[in-house]
């Protein structure tokens, strides 16, 4: 019983008063994203939006969302059972320099960081349905307010909460240029030379790092304004003495968030290499090719006590969300998938003339001003198929959405961008389709969707009107996967040797790098072997393997920290019956066996004062 009150006060303290930040990141499944789809259900509730989002998340996502309508989803993409939440950013498209045509980017991966800051306040889980957008996705040119590339979250100065960054081996020449104004080039942060405003004008081709968008949310609510009033319900906290961030009076502390979002950028290099340090080839599916109107929205459909329960006593950092002790609800295996149609029927990848909903390129050598929020453009949709009779849904399907043409001299009606959660206009018509039945399926998993028909002909002067299916279709897949099991092996022992080099055993590593002299090279899948040989054909004397996939060069050790050998017990990539390091635990190997000597510490920047991973540290969880 004593123990019990311990526990109980330990708890209230810790949500009470936090001096220093903890952390834990939310991981997704499967393979995603969860859709590809011009829908916005916080800026454009009740149909299309005006351009296409990535979507990660619960599977009822769709043109009119609510708190309680993503807690009822039969699937999500994040890894913890309670997180039903609605991830979304623009998504990234490429322009072909000799053809001029327009192709999706592929999506990489996503992570979701849940940052609880040192604060005087009571961090409080989100309440149900919180809408929160963050970024500016109308700026085609730089802001007055901007001077350089740093991120800027204190409320008594304009907000820049978003940065683009840009993994490089080495940052010379720099990704962006170092005399920029923003007026046809982005602008690089002074103290992080692989993060800046704007698209870079480099590759971004640091080891399992292609080009990742970073996004800040405010984390303080004002519940007067209420859930879905996002452009006034938010607002980033304000520095108190101590390096504490705390809200308003009145207003309610919530989880920090900060979205990662990586593009497969690297490999369309080929196709644009000449213009490296010229111009960027890529621009938002909003139109904007610089990069200024990186965005990001959310609405939360977390089971409040679960997420409460993780703020007051988690902090699993880059371990993940799923990793926190006691959760109710569990964790989803990542042998699933969820996946769902989109609403919108209309091309949005493979090769394009446009970007979906027309959206008009503009900024830098494109010219044209910011964007003003006007009504979405109808899509332009196939030839409706017959469709079986209704019939009520089972409880192991959910309807699939069509968009269904007619013709008409009457325009499409607008969508306001200030409107909050609507219901469907008037010209929308809910029915009911069948769905395909779950399905379970051996390695690759595969999506199963429909193939595209003809599109309808419509008469020049006429726009088309939409009749949407509401709801989602959720395809589930399984499959097995099968792993070596852990455990040390010969080549991670002290004394196991390799083309002259001797494991001396297992080092704590830190975020600014304890073997800093090559860092990630490009090795395709890491193994100790493989690591200690690229190193010794450079001419390096020390080489370190961590987390399973990551190889690391250098003459010595910015700091040495011996650990036990059983901290570094993840299986390489590359080699299954070796071990590669551990988290934030380097498998250490020296030229001829000598004790790894102290070397000139060099600096390697890393976002958020220390608290986030380098990009691979992910790529497992894909």
């Amino acid at each position: 019983m004593h123990f019990t009150t311990i526990l109980a006060t330990m708890a209230v303290t810790v949500a009470a008063a936090k001096d220093r930040r903890t952390f834990a990141t939310l991981q997704h499944k499967g393979r995603g994203p969860l859709t590809t789809c011009r829908a916005d259900p916080i800026v454009s509730p009740g149909g299309p939006s005006a351009h296409v989002h990535t979507v990660m998340g619960a599977s009822n996502f769709g043109f009119n969302v609510t708190g309680e309508s993503l807690s009822q989803s039969k699937c999500t993409t994040a890894k913890p059972k309670a997180d039903m939440s609605s991830y979304w950013v623009p998504t990234l498209y490429f322009k072909d320099p000799e053809t001029g045509l327009l192709e999706h980017v592929d999506f990489f991966y996503m992570v979701n960081y849940y940052f609880f800051d040192a604060t005087d306040d009571d961090i409080k889980a989100f309440p149900l349905g919180l809408q929160i957008v963050s970024g500016n996705p109308t700026l085609r040119s730089k802001p007055s307010y901007v001077s350089d590339g740093a991120l800027q979250l204190d409320p008594s100065k304009p907000i820049q909460a978003a940065q683009i960054t840009c993994p490089r081996p080495n940052y010379n020449p720099p990704s962006w240029p170092d005399n920029s104004d923003g007026s046809s080039a982005g602008l690089g942060d002074p103290i992080n030379k692989g993060a800046g405003y704007g698209f870079p004008l480099q590759n971004c081709d640091a080891y399992a790092s292609p080009m990742r968008v970073d996004v800040h949310f405010p984390s303080c609510y004002n519940p007067a304004a209420g859930l879905t009033n996002y452009k006034n319900n938010m607002a980033f906290p304000t520095p108190s003495s101590g390096g504490k961030l705390n809200c308003p009076k009145g207003w309610i502390h919530v989880p920090h968030m900060f979205f990662e979002t990586y593009w497969d950028t690297a490999k369309l290099l080929p196709r644009y290499q000449h213009l490296l340090g010229k111009e960027s080839p890529f621009v938002f599916s909003n139109g904007d090719a610089t990069g200024f109107s990186a965005h990001g929205d959310f609405i939360s459909g977390w089971d409040e006590e679960e997420l409460q329960h993780i703020i007051d006593t988690c902090d699993a950092g880059h371990a993940g969300l799923h990793s926190c002790p006691g959760l109710k609800h569990g964790v989803n295996p990542d042998s699933e998938n969820c996946n769902i149609e989109c609403p919108v029927q209309e091309k949005i990848t493979g090769t394009l003339d446009k970007l979906p909903g027309n959206n008009p390129i503009a900024g830098w050598k494109y010219g044209g001003g910011n964007a003003s929020p006007g009504p979405a453009p109808a899509p332009t949709v196939p030839e409706p198929e017959p469709q079986p009779e209704p019939e009520t849904p089972k409880s192991s399907r959910a309807p699939v959405i069509k968009v269904e043409a007619t013709t008409s001299a009457d325009p499409a009606p607008a969508l306001s961008s200030s409107s909050v959660a609507a219901p469907p206009p008037p010209s929308t018509t809910l029915v009911t389709v069948p769905a395909p039945a779950p399905t379970k399926i051996e390695e690759p998993p595969v999506v199963e969707k429909p193939e595209p028909t003809s599109e309808a002909a419509l008469p020049p002067a006429a726009s088309p009107k939409v009749r949407i299916v509401y709801d989602t279709v959720t395809v589930w897949q399984t499959r097995t996967v099968y792993e070596a099991p852990a455990g040390p092996t010969q080549s991670a022992k002290s004394g196991a040797e390799i083309s002259g080099f001797k494991a001396v055993g297992c080092y704590k590593d830190q975020s600014d790098r304890v073997i800093s002299g090559k860092i990630l090279p490009n090795i395709g899948q890491v193994s100790n072997t493989a690591c200690v040989e690229y190193c010794s054909s450079k001419g390096f004397s020390v080489a370190g393997t961590e987390y399973g996939g990551e190889c690391y060069c250098g003459n010595g050790l910015n700091t040495v920290e011996k650990l036990d050998d059983s901290q570094c017990n993840m299986t390489c990539k590359g080699d299954a019956s070796q071990n590669c390091g551990g988290d934030w635990a380097l498998t250490v190997f020296t030229k001829g066996g000598a004790a790894p000597a102290k070397a000139e510490k060099r600096h390697v920047h890393n976002h958020l004062a220390h608290h986030a991973r380098i990009p691979s540290r992910h790529l497992h969880r894909r």
